[in-house]
Order: C-alpha cells, then structure tokens, then sequence
C-alpha cells in the first residue's frame, strides 16, 4: 500500500483551512423544509459545486423540482481504478425554538469543554456538513501531495433529506448508469464511542399496519347488550396479544424467513462494547428485556426482528365514565425488519392471522403506513474487512461493526434501484445534539475523520 504519512501529514495541516470551509458551509442556512430558506439552499449547492471543482472534481448542479442536487466525478489514478459513489446532504433542520441555543445556530465556532474536548458548534455541524466535509477535505489532501486520487470518486450530495427526499428517488432513477458504482460511501452515521469508531453493517427494514375492527353499527349500552353483543376492543386486544408467544417470538406464519442468525464472532465482539440490559434500559427507568428471551438487548435492536403496538384505540376516553361497548376499536402496529425477510409477505400474514380472528358479525379494515426490507451487508464483504482494518489504525480503539435498529432510506435505495452495497461509517457522537438546539460536532471527529478516509480510500483502492 501507498505510504500515507504524506498525505496524513496534509490533513494535519490543512486542518485551520477545513475548519474555516466548514464554517463557510454552516454559515448557510439551508432548511430544506422552510420555503423562506429556498435560495440558501442553492446558495449551499453552489457552494459545494465550487468547492468540489477547486479539488478537481467534474462538478454540477442538476435540478429538481424541490431542491438540487450536487454530482461530482474524479477519475482515478488508473482506468481500472475502483469506483465509490459518497452521499451526503447539505441541508439542515429548522432551529425552532431558537431561544433554547446558546449561539447563533449559523455562526459557527469552536468551543473548549475542557478536559481537552474542543467542539464545533452550529446547526448541520454534525448533520450532515460536518460529516461530508472530512471526505472532500480528505480528497483535497490527496489531490495536493499526489496530483490524483486512487479511487474513482462520483459524490452526490442533496438538498431535501431533512424533508422527506421527494426528489431523490425520481433522480436515482433517471440517473442510475452515471451514478452506480462498486459500493456507496455514506458518512451519516456516529462512532460507538469517542475513541472507538464503528462501521454501520445492518439496518432493520420496517412495515407499518393501522387496523380498525368493527362490530355494532353503533355504540351500545354495555348493561343491555353486555354479554351478548361482540366488544371489538376485547377482539382487538385478543388478537394483539396473540402475535408474541410467551418467549418473545413472533407468531405469524412465515415470520422468520429469511432470518439468519448472526455470527457468534460478530455477537462476541457485541458483547465487548458493555451495553448491558440494566445500563440500555436503565436510561428510560426499565431493567427487564421485553423481547425474545436469552438475546442480548444489542442483538435484539440490531438484528432481530419485532412486533410492537405503536397505539391502540376505541370506546370512550374522556373524563369520567361512560358504560359503553365501543362500535370500533382501531391500533397501529409496526414490524421491524432483518435478513431477507419480504415486506410484502409479512404485510399479508399479518393481514391473514387478523381476519382469521375476526368473527363472521364483524369486519376489519387495514391502512397501510409504508414497507421497506432490511439492509445487511455481508460481514466478511471485502470493502467492511479493508474499511474496519483502516478505521483501527487511526483510532485508539479497534473498529467495531454494529446494526441499527432504524432505517436509512437512501441506503435501501442504493441496494434496490443502483444494485450497491452500502458502507456506512461515520464521526458523529451520541451527544451531539442533531436535530436539537445547540448541535456540535467534535473537532476530534473532524479531524480525525478526514485522517480516517484517507485511510479508507488508499484502503478500497488496494488490490
């Protein structure tokens, strides 16, 4: 591999100069979600465009009907260099209610905690400017020692993930030839710690399920009719009750296609990260796993699959009491999904076991709220084996690989409409506040994120 030091070296250097684009950047405001802030967010695309094309970078803007995007290309040292595509975004959250922030969310600084913890503040700091920012500082260091970059490198950047990315989709798909590559990079994630960084290789997929169950064709009075006519509240909460057996699993036919288990190294290294049931639950006041019984609390909001009741309905709710057997009662219900498992069908065993349990007097209606499959790359893939190996160089603390129990949709879109894997790593620390007032960035994870893409670009561009 290519000595590094040099260009390690001009990351270390350039660090004053990052610093002061990234305030550049941060300065605008771009709330992608504000109409009021629509220029910004142009003027923050512009920005980048410049940005890129100072490093070398065929930059553009391309247009949507909501807010542009940013695609960029640099060809690699060879031909046959392998080929990234970075995703990031560049448009923040509102700052509502901005008397809560300390600072102007838009004037950027760096602030001394003490204990030697320096910290950039500012809205976007950390999501998403600041964590873009140390890939295009990276390649501005590697463009300035060497002239060129070992990888092909395509960046695109959006403007409306903080807003749903209405425009994203469309856009993948008019162009997925220019934009599909080997693997996707994308910096949008956070370490396990402040010394330990981590590389995100699962994300659970999600089905989302509102059903109402109905029964008289009004209210009834529960002391004349009490006994003999169907309650749906008693027919929901039967059935609700009837989707987890007394060990935690899912009772659905078919639920655990397509579930594998995790590999006892990856749930080995899981156990050495000291997230215990009483230290997780212990935050919200909880002590006692509510899941499938003997997993770990990381296994089982990583990488097993759920059932649980978002909300449930019906009959009188108001002050006092009122003697009434409710005509519907309604619930929301979500499945978290892993693995393989098919969106589609388990919407449809779902769907099947309720109106099996529905009686013939009675009827049930389903509104559907969203499906997506889980993200899994492959723990022995070829780009986390070369990406972890580089993140433990640079950090105190070897890198672990982790799951997540949410979801990142434009990693489900990479897979399904460009055919990539996905490899998320990112800086970001579970204290800095995004979405929140008064958001910061470590200048640790700054830094020492360009210093760690280097090393991952040298990294995917071994042979």
């Amino acid at each position: 591999m290519t000595d590094l030091s040099p260009v390690l070296d001009r990351a270390d250097r350039n660090l004053d100069d990052s610093l002061d684009r990234l305030f550049r950047l941060v300065r605008i405001k771009s709330i992608s979600t504000d109409p009021a802030y629509k220029a910004d967010c142009r003027a923050a695309a512009e920005w980048l465009v410049a940005t890129l094309a100072d490093i070398g970078f065929d930059a553009s803007i391309r247009d949507t009907a909501g807010h542009a995007m940013v695609v960029a290309h640099h060809a690699g040292a060879t031909d046959d260099a392998p080929h990234v595509l970075f995703y990031g975004h560049y448009d923040v959250q509102p700052v509502d209610p901005i008397e809560l922030w300390e600072n102007d969310p838009f004037a950027p600084s760096v602030k001394d905690l003490g204990n030697g913890r320096k910290v950039i503040t500012g809205r976007g700091t950390a999501d998403d400017k600041g964590q873009l920012m140390t890939f295009v500082e990276a390649c501005r260091a590697y463009k300035e020692v060497h002239g060129s970059l070992p990888l092909r490198v395509t960046i695109l950047f959006e403007g409306e993930e903080e807003s749903g990315s209405p425009s994203l989709k469309p856009f993948l798909e008019a162009n997925a030839e220019e934009l599909r590559a080997s693997c996707a990079l994308v910096c949008d994630t956070g370490m396990w710690d402040g010394d330990t960084p981590a590389i995100a290789a699962a994300l659970r997929g999600l089905v989302g399920e509102e059903i109402i169950i109905s029964a008289a064709d009004r209210d009834l009075h529960s002391g004349l009719f009490g006994g003999a006519a169907a309650n749906p509240i008693h027919i929901l909460t039967d059935i609700l009750s009837g989707l987890r057996d007394e060990t935690g699993r899912i009772t659905l036919e078919g639920f655990y296609d397509g579930v594998e288990e995790t590999p006892s190294n990856i749930k080995a290294g899981w156990e050495t990260l000291g997230r215990s049931a009483e230290n997780f639950l212990g935050d919200v006041g909880l002590s006692i796993p509510a899941g499938e019984k003997g997993r770990s609390v990381l296994e089982l909001t990583w990488a097993r699959p759920t059932c649980e009741v978002n909300g449930i309905w019906g009959g009188y709710t108001g002050e006092g009491f009122k003697t009434v057997i409710a005509a519907k009662a309604s619930a929301k219900v979500s499945f978290r999904l892993v693995g393989q498992q098919d969106p589609a069908k388990i919407r449809e065993s779902f769907r099947a076991y309720v109106r099996s349990r529905v009686p013939a007097d009675c009827s049930v209606e389903f509104h559907e709220h969203g499906g997506s499959p889980a993200i899994q790359l492959s723990y022995d893939s070829p780009v986390l084996t070369k990406a972890k190996a580089a993140l433990s160089d640079e950090w105190a603390n070897p890198a672990v690989v982790i799951g997540m129990g949410g979801s990142i949709p434009i990693v489900g879109d990479f897979q399904k409409m460009l055919g990539m894997e996905s490899l998320l790593v990112g800086f970001g620390l579970v204290d800095d506040r995004i979405h929140s007032p008064n958001e910061k960035y470590d200048l640790k994870s700054f830094h020492k994120g360009i210093r760690s893409w280097v090393r991952i670009i040298a990294a995917l561009a071994a042979r």
